[in-house]
């Protein structure tokens, strides 16, 4: 039996099929992926996201600790409840976790990080924490309801009091704000709009069948995978690890490089990747019938070495197999990718390949 989230119940009471995902008990579906993944690109869905870790961060010198710790710069905050996505690295850039990270107040940080790192991210943080005297708690006692989809911030926020809608309706992206005893962010792991929502534990089941009788739909880990996916959103252990350092995994964007005299962990090794150039992260759209997978081989003509896809499925809103891939830096814009020992044609395109509910490539 694995671990299990305040709403495991209730999964298993709405005839959830339940799946091990990082030691946790986790809905996969609640009957049709394919329904859940539409009704979050068309409508308003939810996704109980409660085995990720949210860790609450005190102390003088937290920004001193982040700015060391994060591959991004906390500075960048400037105002309270803004978020940032980031890297946490090792000594040679390879990516311990993704994590997101908010500015709460001058001495308080909250990050939000993935469930199958907790352990090890928690250990990391801890051992460098101590330098800087910051104290290191994991909120055991939040729980976090994930909703997403075109309608989803207008019936999430009847949940809070008359008075306190329109202020969670202006929030702006990638920024939170407390309301009570609930955290709500405007971010999300679909490509389209929503909130996810921290909240005591004892405060999910009930907010979870209120937002069931406005229409919103249950939807488990299968759809947050094809959504992400059409989003062009890395999956910690596929798109990125320990072994890959953020330039080759699509992050560069997450490196601030300025000031030049933040010494953050991983800084030296990222900048001499970026001087001699590395492999790269790409979209791919298959040409032909068949599904792309993880670990597929990719190959592209006139160029050494092999690619891989890190990622691989069929996408329900292009009707076409998409995935991110890791290839040689000469790639150009054809590759082959061999599926069950047969080579099929591929476009290299850019992603997201899907986002708020529009095709953004080609087809």
């Amino acid at each position: 039996m694995g671990l299990k989230t305040p709403l495991y119940d209730l999964h298993v009471e709405q005839g959830a099929k339940i799946v091990d995902f990082g030691g946790w008990d986790m809905p996969l579906h609640y009957g049709s992926q394919l329904e859940e993944h539409h009704a979050v690109r068309r409508d308003a869905g939810m996704f109980d996201v409660s085995h990720m870790a949210v860790v609450d961060l005190t102390g003088g010198r937290c920004r001193d600790f982040l700015r060391v710790l994060l591959a991004n710069d906390v500075a960048r905050l400037k105002d309270f409840g803004k978020a940032l996505y980031t890297c946490m690295l090792k000594p040679d850039g390879g990516v311990i976790d993704d994590l997101i990270v908010y500015r709460l107040a001058d001495t308080w940080y909250r990050l939000v990080v993935n469930a199958g790192t907790r352990d090890k991210d928690l250990d990391w943080i801890r051992a460098h924490a101590v330098e800087f005297g910051v104290t290191v708690l994991e909120r055991t006692d939040v729980a976090i309801i994930a909703v997403q989809g075109p309608n989803a911030r207008h019936k999430a926020a009847t949940l809070l009091e008359l008075a306190q809608q329109p202020a969670v309706l202006e929030q702006k992206p990638f920024s939170g704000a407390a309301f009570g005893s609930w955290f709500v962010a405007r971010t999300g792991y679909t490509g389209e709009d929503g909130f996810e929502i921290m909240l005591p534990a004892a405060d999910a089941t009930d907010a979870w069948r209120r937002l069931l009788e406005r229409g919103v739909q249950p939807a488990g880990l299968g759809a947050r995978d094809t959504l992400r996916l059409e989003a062009g959103m890395n999956l910690y252990g596929n798109d990125m690890d320990e072994q890959h350092h953020p330039l080759e995994s699509a992050l560069g964007w997450t490196v601030a490089f300025e000031p030049a005299d933040r010494d953050f962990i991983g800084r030296a090794a990222l900048q001499k990747a970026r001087q001699a150039g590395c492999d790269r992260l790409v979209g791919l759209l298959l040409e032909e019938r068949g599904v792309l997978r993880s670990h597929q081989k990719v190959l592209a003509a006139g160029v050494a070495g092999a690619g891989m896809v890190t990622s691989g499925t069929f996408s329900p809103t292009l009707n076409r197999s998409i995935a991110l891939a890791r290839v040689p830096n000469a790639t150009g814009a054809a590759v082959q990718v061999e599926i069950r020992g047969k080579m099929h044609a591929a476009r290299v395109v850019k992603p997201p390949f899907v986002r708020h509910g529009k095709t953004m490539i080609e087809i």
